[in-house]
């Protein structure tokens, strides 16, 4: 008898912790607009909080709840993902998810691991190693300095330095080591002898052999901007002029699907990229009145939102589940390995994160995806994290799986559309306001 009702109690226990583990992720149907936000925000939140690699306190570059990860790499942290996971940080504090005390820590551990970790002329790599701080190759040849990812983490840690300038003396040391950081960054070595344009890469090994020049519009306009802003290491306009904008080449006159695309994206006339390039240089850098001589840039991304948008109604390839709740390309993962997608490159996979990061754009129509994804979907989708990566109903597919570099715009850009809350601090910093009125840029938020 007493072995029956040690088992009964045994079976009991395992339903119950069985059940207060499922609970983390119910659903609750009724839950209003805003607070289904807040609960984005928090469970996004945690992939950079409790899921951060623990030496560093940066952002794994991915977490797979499914388990199948590659051998040893929960140990890669990822700088743009990292850089976007410090904004995170600022938003946990303000939506007290955590202390500003815990944040300030956590902050305090990154910029010593940043500090010490492998640099080249001031660049980060792509990936490090988060016990180590060495860098991990992204491939054969790039074992380097990788500019973009720089700027994405330049980017975040303007906004934590504005954010504590003003604190205790704790707080303002460090706002000035995160100040001094990115100050550090050595954007002129990338004009490779100083040519009018910023290359991608560059290897002690390899050199400039990944020649990779950052020409016509796509992610990286945050980068340029940024070359102009430094105090230390900065860039003439022409760099920007000649090598981003072409010469003035990166005009478009282009329509799709009724809109006006205004810029050619990656050098390529009427194409329309996959949605982080409306996202990623834009979770500091405000494009709410953003204008220079090439485009109205809060325009040029809703633009390209609603675009994105018209092409799940429209579903030209007659794809299971899109529509008006349903709409949303990127980069992610896919049902064919990981693919930047597009309308021209449409798999029939959603990507999470290309609605819900467009929330300043298009609140209504991203919210309607959102509750859709959360109420419909549900589980399917749904998991510590917030919303898995990616989907495709077509294909029955839903893998339990997470991209930092998808994550962060979510938490970050939800913020930027409920408070402004990153907008004002990077918009807020001196040095970019010189570095936009230097490249010719208007803005609310430039002193006249």
């Amino acid at each position: 008898m007493k072995h029956i009702l040690l088992i009964i109690t045994i079976l009991f226990a395992c339903s119950c912790t069985r059940s207060k583990r499922e609970s983390k992720n119910v659903i609750t149907p009724e839950v209003s607009n805003d607070s289904l936000l807040t609960l984005v925000q928090k469970k996004t939140f945690n992939y950079f909080w409790e899921g951060a690699e623990p030496t560093s306190g940066l952002a794994r570059e991915r977490i797979h709840i499914d388990g199948d990860y590659p051998e040893h790499d929960q140990d890669v942290v990822t700088i743009g993902g990292s850089g976007f996971g410090v904004m995170a940080i600022l938003v946990g504090i303000e939506r007290k998810f955590i202390t500003r005390q815990q944040g300030a820590d956590r902050l305090r551990k990154i910029i010593n691991f940043l500090s010490k970790a492998d640099r080249f002329h001031g660049a980060w790599p792509h990936w490090l190693y988060g016990p180590t701080g060495k860098v991990k190759p992204f491939g054969t040849k790039d074992d380097g300095g990788d500019l973009v990812e720089t700027a994405f983490m330049a980017q975040g840690l303007i906004c934590v330095s504005q954010y504590f300038k003003d604190g205790n003396a704790d707080e303002q040391q460090l706002s000035k080591d995160t100040e001094d950081l990115w100050k550090e960054i050595d954007w002129s070595w990338y004009r490779n002898g100083n040519q009018n344009v910023l290359y991608w890469h560059w290897s002690p090994k390899y050199q400039w052999a990944m020649n990779f020049p950052v020409s016509g519009y796509n992610e990286c306009l945050i980068m340029y901007v940024l070359a102009a802003s430094s105090p230390s290491h900065g860039i003439p306009a022409e760099v920007y002029h000649e090598g981003w904008a072409k010469k003035g080449a990166i005009k478009s006159d282009a329509e799709q699907l009724g809109y006006k695309v205004l810029l050619n994206y990656n050098g390529a006339e009427g194409h329309v990229g996959p949605l982080f390039w409306a996202h990623y240089s834009y979770l500091g850098l405000n494009p709410k009145g953003l204008k220079d001589r090439y485009a109205d840039y809060w325009q040029l991304n809703k633009n390209q939102t609603l675009i994105h948008r018209k092409h799940a109604l429209e579903n030209p390839k007659g794809y299971k589940g899109y529509g008006e709740n349903a709409w949303g390309l990127s980069a992610s993962y896919s049902v064919k390995g990981y693919s930047a997608h597009t309308p021209d490159n449409d798999l029939g996979v959603i990507s999470p994160t290309a609605a819900l990061s467009s929330y300043p754009y298009t609140p209504t129509y991203s919210m309607e995806v959102i509750r859709h994804l959360y109420q419909d979907l549900g589980e399917k989708v749904w998991g510590k994290y917030g919303f898995y990566d990616a989907f495709s109903e077509t294909d029955n597919w839903y893998p339990k799986r997470y991209l930092a570099i998808d994550q962060g715009p979510e938490i970050v850009m939800i913020e930027n559309g409920r408070s402004g809350l990153l907008w004002k601090l990077f918009m807020s910093n001196t040095a970019v306001q010189s570095g936009l009125k230097k490249l010719g840029f208007e803005s609310p938020y430039l002193k006249q």
